[in-house]
């Protein structure tokens, strides 16, 4: 009567489940800078857990690589030690039965290829080379280095205000980023060991949307240096501001009637509001900075010309130009880029799409941006058709979200084709090729390749390509700027070689990044021309930030940002997501494990004051 029975998960089973969990949360939540020996040991003895043991390359040669790292941590060895830890790790990639083995081997191999030096180090002397410049996760993994910590100990206790002068020590558009901020901090923030990240976007948001007036930081006194900003987006801008607080001249050339670049004239008013854009543009131009607007530099103005009459040129132009798809009817009446449709909607001039059939071609922001814009203006039907899967996206997993949820509809594992038109030259329809999953590349994204299906007609009037930008730095190039793929080529302090007083940074060099990494390289910019002009003034703040006892911290969800109802789409422009409530703010803030107070925070430079 027992033959076979009803199988109910047991406890240890459960148990188990757990530990594996909490192990997958502190891996995700592991910073860069931590010993990659260490590390690399640690994900070994877990491969090697998992080994079924058939055959001897897996279960023996792994045991024997974990006793070789075991002697190199205890500086044992040298580097003989290294090259046979290397060379077993590669017979084993090749002999072992099945892809556990040869994976976990390959592991091994990524590692010691990557982090030679360091286990070198290891190896002679015992001590590892590597070491963290900041000793906080959140604060390394921002491009621009803000003192989260700091600001959010601060937003706890009411002082909004100090938070935000604390977060323009290092970001001055600190509203703009409490809005679109991509959040890299997030991705490093330990309390996912405990639960989940906190939401540190969102409390930057809080204390912006909560904070009073803010009179402008002090200056340093006038040190007679002017300098030509070209680019009036946020790299530009952020310059302009550190660099007119430490006493120099700015002038702002700005291509457009308005600055903002990309923040302006990329990003729909219902994930960021003109007017919390202008609060931050507002707050910089009230240093003093000048500003030169309809000016476009190479036409209007040459780069030589700015060269001559400043002390220093910083170039911070934005990626505005787009990537064709390079197919069949793209010059079709009805085929458009996703920068011209977003441009033309923040200056006003939005193309005409009540009623239409709208097929937006790409996975990223900007073409989520497209999709959802096309809805507000009133397209029928709007499809988003991306030739990968929707975990393969780049857009944030929240932006995709919201579109499915205004309507938009996802058309995955489908590539552009052609495009077909009508006898008068107007799209009738988006062909696109199935596609199939394929092998994932040394970048760890999952490639894809044509499937043996037949191709697929979207019915559609109007295109949107959304499948990238350029930067357009053609007119810069008689100027002496030496460029590589459409990039202007500059070293890691920004200073363009061979140029004489030039700096450039952001989009310019890097090609399209995000609004935190454009902020950083002005930040970095501001830092560097300061020094060419053989000055080293600091930037700081005199804000006190409070202790934090030590508490349990037990586990606590993370407060979302809910996104408002929305009946009717058209037209409906208004900001999307709702900010924390104070009771939200106040609980997301006790959530903070103050690194900067504690762990490496304790001991190993917990908060730089200035830069």
């Amino acid at each position: 009567m027992e033959r076979i029975l009803i199988e109910n998960p047991t406890a240890e089973a459960k148990a188990f489940a757990s530990l594996c969990e909490d192990m997958s949360r502190r891996l995700k939540a592991t910073p860069t800078g931590m010993c990659p020996v260490s590390m690399t040991l640690g994900m070994l003895e877990t491969c090697h857990a998992q080994s079924c043991g058939k055959c001897t390359p897996c279960q023996i040669g792994l045991g024997q690589i974990k006793t070789i790292f075991n002697d190199i941590l205890a500086g044992k060895g040298g580097e003989k030690a290294v090259e046979n830890a290397l060379e077993l790790a590669l017979s084993i990639k090749d002999s072992a039965d099945c892809a556990i083995g040869y994976q976990s081997a390959d592991l091994v191999i990524k590692s010691i290829n990557a982090f030679r030096k360091d286990y070198v180090a290891h190896a002679e002397t015992g001590v590892c080379s590597c070491g963290m410049e900041h000793a906080v996760p959140c604060v390394m993994a921002c491009p621009a280095h803000v003192d989260i910590p700091g600001y959010i100990a601060l937003i706890k206790e009411g002082r909004n205000e100090d938070a935000v002068r604390l977060i323009r020590k290092d970001n001055p558009f600190p509203a703009v980023c409490g809005y679109v901020c991509e959040h890299p901090c997030e991705a490093n923030c330990r309390r996912a060991m405990v639960d989940a990240p906190l939401n540190i976007c969102g409390l930057k948001r809080d204390a912006v949307d909560n904070s009073k007036f803010i009179p402008a930081p002090p200056k340093y006194d006038s040190t007679g240096k002017t300098v030509a900003v070209v680019g009036g987006g946020p790299g530009g801008l952020t310059a302009a501001y550190y660099l007119s607080i430490m006493g120099h001249k700015v002038t702002v050339f700005e291509q457009r009637d308005k600055l903002g670049g990309m923040l302006r004239y990329g990003i729909p008013d219902y994930r960021l509001p003109q007017d919390v854009l202008d609060s931050d543009i507002n707050y910089i131009l009230g240093l003093g900075v000048n500003v030169v607007l309809n000016t476009s530099v190479g036409k209007d103005i040459t780069l030589d010309e700015l060269k001559k009459k400043y002390d220093a040129v910083y170039v911070s132009i934005g990626a505005h130009d787009d990537k064709k798809l390079r197919i069949e009817g793209e010059d079709s009446d009805g085929v458009i880029s996703a920068v011209t449709m977003l441009r033309a909607a923040g200056e006003g001039n939005p193309p005409e799409m009540k009623g239409k059939r709208v097929v937006v071609v790409g996975g990223g922001n900007v073409a989520m941006d497209a999709t959802r814009t096309a809805l507000r203006l009133g397209a029928s039907k709007v499809i988003c058709a991306y030739r990968r899967r929707i975990v393969d996206m780049t857009a944030l997993p929240e932006e995709v979200e919201d579109a499915m949820a205004e309507g938009a509809q996802m058309l995955t594992l489908a590539a552009p084709e052609r495009i077909e038109a009508d006898e008068n030259g107007k799209v009738t329809a988006l062909w696109v090729q199935p596609q199939i999953i394929s092998r994932i590349g040394d970048d760890g994204r999952t490639g894809v390749r044509k499937a043996n299906k037949d191709l697929v007609r979207i019915p559609c009037d109007i295109v949107v390509v959304a499948i990238g930008q350029s930067i357009h730095t053609a007119e810069l190039e008689p100027d002496g700027i030496n460029t590589k793929w459409g990039m202007i080529i500059a070293e890691r302090n920004s200073f363009v070689p061979g140029s004489g007083n030039v700096f450039a940074g952001g989009d310019a060099v890097s090609g399209p990044a995000t609004v935190i990494r454009a902020i950083a390289a002005g930040k970095v910019a501001a830092a560097n021309i300061d020094e060419f002009f053989g000055f080293c003034h600091r930037i700081s703040v005199d804000v006190d930030i409070p202790t934090e006892p030590v508490s349990n911290t037990p586990p606590c969800g993370r407060v979302q940002l809910a996104s408002r109802g929305i009946e009717n789409i058209e037209g409906d422009f208004g900001i999307v997501q709702d900010g924390m409530s104070g009771e939200e703010s106040l609980q997301e803030c006790t959530r903070c494990l103050r690194c900067d107070k504690f762990g490496y925070g304790a001991f190993r430079e917990g908060r730089k004051e200035q830069w």
